[in-house]
């Protein structure tokens, strides 16, 4: 692969699913395993076949996404050739991408921003496919859509939300393109033709129409595929990462007077005392835990939390939690940036 390769990743939706967190952030910017998700998802891309002849454009919502992620991550990744586009209307994935026409041209990955997913893109050195899709078999494909192979091997077509659960192929939201001008060439044709859903127009429908126009599309199977989309499945993700590597139990329990259970990760400018910290729990930077009991939990950067038992929490950036410490009566909360809850 000698052209410049594209990662498109919009993350310009309202988010509703993590509210009350995403009235003061957008959705990748939620941290899980130590790490916002954004970064999580960057990671990722570690194992592209030529990481430095690679550009980045990120769909950004209005307001929050267009003012937060930009500086993000400008400081995050200040080497990285990045293009900021702004989805004023969540017209859908489609749409996103042809509001990025400009930047679009030769070979692309597209990946949702709430995709993390175990895999090497290595692979796509040699791919002569004109586009692949990641998949995963799973137990109830009717939330998602699934890829339809033919005998050949090769994807017939996709289906959104399939009301079958015969073929359970679910596509988890990364795509690679050999023409990003052949995808948009098939976007304008959806449009066109008005193929909605719900008054979105979905990718795999524009992908459908590559199809029927001859391009040859395969599947990609993994087995680890993680989603930060909603609470559970951010907490799911918390546990799933703490086991995989984020753990730094072994640093964390350094401190004299704190019980640690692990996994865990507890950023080393977080202040712990008194406290007994897990399983399953990540706490942000320059946190003050105080005689506190937590399990199965994420606590963002900035938040205090005092004499208080939690579990299955994910609590804010810069928030205060006060109560009585008692494991058997520990409370589950989920709280947004800058809120504060006190039990007397």
């Amino acid at each position: 692969m000698t052209e410049t390769l594209k990662i498109v990743i919009p993350m310009a939706g309202w988010g509703t699913r993590m509210r009350p967190h995403t009235w003061s952030k957008p959705k990748p910017l939620v941290s899980v395993a130590g790490k916002t998700s954004l970064e999580h998802l960057m990671d990722m891309f570690k194992t592209l076949p030529d990481p430095e002849n690679t550009e980045y454009i990120f769909i950004v919502g209005p307001y929050l996404g267009e003012m937060q992620i930009p500086p993000f991550i400008k400081e995050h990744y200040p080497n990285l050739k990045t293009h900021f586009v702004v989805q004023q209307e969540m017209k859908g994935q489609s749409h996103a991408l042809a509001l990025a026409r400009e930047y679009l041209q030769g070979p692309m990955i597209m990946c949702f921003s709430d995709t993390l997913m175990e895999t090497d893109f290595s692979f796509l050195a040699k791919e002569e496919a004109d586009s692949v899709a990641w998949v995963m078999p799973v137990e109830d494909p009717r939330r998602f859509g699934v890829a339809d192979e033919g005998t050949d091997g090769w994807v017939k077509r996709f289906i959104e939300k399939p009301q079958s659960m015969d073929n359970n192929l679910v596509v988890v939201g990364c795509y690679y393109f050999k023409s990003a001008e052949q995808l948009l060439a098939a976007i304008d044709v959806q449009m066109e033709r008005g193929v909605m859903l719900k008054n979105e127009y979905f990718l795999t429908d524009a992908i459908t129409i590559m199809i029927e126009s001859g391009a040859k599309v395969r599947t990609n199977k993994i087995s680890t595929w993680l989603d930060t989309g909603t609470i559970e499945a951010t907490l799911d993700t918390n546990r799933i990462l703490l086991k995989l590597g984020a753990d730094n139990s072994s640093e964390a329990g350094s401190r004299l007077t704190v019980k640690i259970e692990p996994p865990v990760f507890i950023h080393p400018t977080a202040k712990v005392e008194g406290s007994v910290i897990g399983p399953y729990v990540s706490i942000g930077a320059n946190c003050q835990i105080n005689n506190a009991v937590i399990s199965d939990s994420i606590i963002e950067e900035g938040t205090q939390i005092n004499r208080t038992a939690l579990k299955h929490s994910l609590i804010g950036r810069n928030c205060y939690v006060e109560g009585q410490a008692n494991k058997e009566e520990a409370s589950t909360l989920n709280l947004g940036d800058n809120s504060s809850v006190i039990n007397p």
